[in-house]
């Protein structure tokens, strides 16, 4: 009925768990790899984006660098130069200008 359970020899003896061990091993592996440090991604880029206030230099998703002027909810009024005024959504904002610096 279930290929699964047909490929196991009842007599053999083995552990069930040993036949599903490495399916745990691999697992784990994706998330200790890719998962884990995806997740504590976000959650610095969230706590960047909670923390900002008019007043930060910042770079937006599309490569524009702007001073806040202004927070309204999910709403981000940002200055580019000659005092343009641009609302950008804040999932747009990536990072401040000091992070490149820093890694030069």
């Amino acid at each position: 009925m279930f290929p699964l359970f047909l490929m196991a020899d009842p007599n053999s003896g083995q552990n069930p768990f040993m036949s599903l061990l490495p399916l745990i091993l691999i697992i784990l592996v994706f998330y200790f790899f890719m998962i884990r440090p995806q997740l504590k991604k976000q959650k610095e880029l969230r706590n960047f984006r909670q923390s900002l206030k008019p007043g930060d230099k910042i770079i937006t998703a599309g490569g524009i660098y702007g001073k806040i002027n202004d927070i309204k909810e999910n709403i981000v009024i940002i200055e580019v130069e000659d005092k343009m005024r641009l609302r950008v959504d804040i999932n747009s904002v990536y990072r401040d200008p000091a992070d490149i610096e820093q890694k030069k």
